[in-house]
């Protein structure tokens, strides 16, 4: 085999060099010499979209002060598990990324402009690299809590120009017959909802697909069966506001639910599989500085992190991957003398500050703002709070926008926030973080310390011993 075909200008060429030595105890393990002997027959790469580090390290703080036991993630750091690195995601046209840009820079191995899917700077497509999988002959997946034709998932499949047309990604994903496609936008495959009005579900089914709008009919489906599910128009709700809401649970599968069903999908396949895994809506509760919104979603991710690890440990054929794509606000818990019981008390919350926020309206009374904030957080507000927040409901403007098209005011509920739960946020936008990666399986002994977005492509096709000659 021709190990050059798998790198590009030498990116690779220092993983694994004694420079690194400084670092070898983060990374070694018991497992290295035996992953060394394999080639990664499966690929299951799991991305907290918008996880700035603040994030990551609440959650643990979190589970670590109720459960007593941490999250599932840094354990694996704590029992050296993994090979860890930073890894830098800058796009083509900025050191701050989009997901667009930074979920093509893994899958199609070249950094673009913020805004695109797989395009070059020079408007030169990109094969992604699900493609280049099942080109080989291994089945490929996205599962998501946000819309499946979202950036994130649409980067690992898809050629776009704009990543905002996610009614032609959907299209493009029937055409390229992706095996296992599970999240949000009903919008997007709906003929009561596309502009075209093409009937999306029923051109899957035609091609034989298993079609679940729900929760049951999720696992109901068949093991041997391709599976579009589709559960919410448009992103799932946030897990808090699922965990409180009984008809909910009935209905959207958790993330950690959906990568079983997935793994359980995907595997069997004599050439193995290749899967991304999505926790979406961590990077909307950044934008929206909602703490509920992004410290139980990051949970929900590491819950899937789990699952993925469940499978791997029992498999020793499976390389798992997990990161995230940017930063995004850059929480976290801000000193003071009441910080630990501040912090503590985001256990008792309800509810996300987009179910606060949404339930509120210029004719909301003042005692109904402190009423509904009380039941969802805990927290008393003065009247002067509540009017501040109802200030805002007179000049909402028309639905526009990504992350808030209503320009609810979710900063200044947040501001308000920080004096119980001690959580500041630096912005509401992505940031130029270097990022957390971790590794486990066959392949984790190829990373090095530090690596460049666009390495982790050709890392993936080292790893499962496919030749970059597409």
């Amino acid at each position: 085999m021709n190990r050059r075909n798998f790198f590009r200008n030498g990116a690779l060429s220092v993983i694994g060099a004694s420079i690194f030595t400084p670092f070898e105890t983060i990374r070694a393990s018991d497992f290295e010499s035996g992953w060394k002997q394999k080639k990664a027959k499966n690929i299951i790469i799991l991305v907290s979209d918008g996880m700035s580090t603040g994030t990551l390290n609440m959650a643990d703080l979190y589970l670590s002060r109720k459960t007593g036991k941490g999250s599932n993630w840094l354990n694996l750091y704590r029992e050296n598990k993994v090979s860890r690195a930073l890894m830098d995601m800058a796009s083509a046209s900025s050191i701050v990324t989009d997901s667009a840009a930074a979920s093509s820079s893994w899958g199609g191995g070249a950094r673009i402009k913020n805004g695109g899917l797989n395009i070059g700077v020079n408007g030169e497509p990109h094969l992604p690299i699900w493609q280049k999988f099942k080109a080989v002959g291994k089945k490929a997946g996205c599962v998501t809590t946000v819309p499946i034709t979202h950036a994130t998932p649409a980067g690992f499949c898809v050629n776009q120009k704009s990543r905002n047309d996610q009614a032609s990604i959907a299209e493009k994903y029937l055409q390229l017959g992706f095996d296992v496609l599970m999240g949000g936008g009903n919008e997007y495959f709906s003929p009561e909802k596309r502009k075209d009005k093409k009937d999306m579900y029923a051109a899957f089914a035609n091609k034989g697909y298993y079609v679940a709008h729900s929760r049951n009919e999720m696992l109901s489906a068949p093991k041997n069966k391709s599976v579009l599910g589709v559960f919410n128009d448009n992103g799932l709700p946030y897990t808090k506001d699922r965990e409180s809401n009984g008809e909910l649970m009935e209905s959207i599968p958790s993330l950690a639910e959906m990568t079983n069903k997935a793994i359980e999908n995907l595997n069997g396949s004599p050439s193995g599989f290749v899967l991304q895994v999505e926790a979406g809506k961590v990077d909307w509760a950044a934008h929206g500085n909602d703490i509920a919104g992004l410290l139980y979603d990051q949970v929900a991710f590491d819950e899937a992190v789990q699952v993925a690890m469940d499978f791997a440990e029992k498999d020793e054929e499976t390389l798992v991957i997990i990161t995230t794509d940017h930063g995004n606000a850059n929480p976290g818990v801000i000193y003071g003398k009441y910080a630990n019981a501040n912090f503590d008390s985001i256990q008792n919350y309800k509810h996300t500050n987009e179910w606060i926020l949404n339930g509120i309206g210029k004719e909301t009374s003042i005692s109904s703002v402190k009423e509904r904030v009380a039941y969802a957080n805990g927290t008393a507000l003065t009247t002067d709070e509540a009017k501040m927040l109802l200030s805002y409901y007179d000049a909402l403007q028309p639905e526009d926008g990504l992350y808030n098209p209503k320009h609810l005011p979710f900063n200044a509920l947040a501001e308000i926030q920080k004096q119980h739960n001690s959580v500041g946020w630096i912005s509401m936008q992505h940031s130029a973080d270097f990022v957390e990666l971790a590794m486990f399986g066959p392949g984790s002994q190829l990373l090095s310390p530090f690596i460049k977005n666009t390495d982790l492509h050709y890392l993936m096709l080292e790893a499962a011993e496919v030749e970059n000659t597409f």
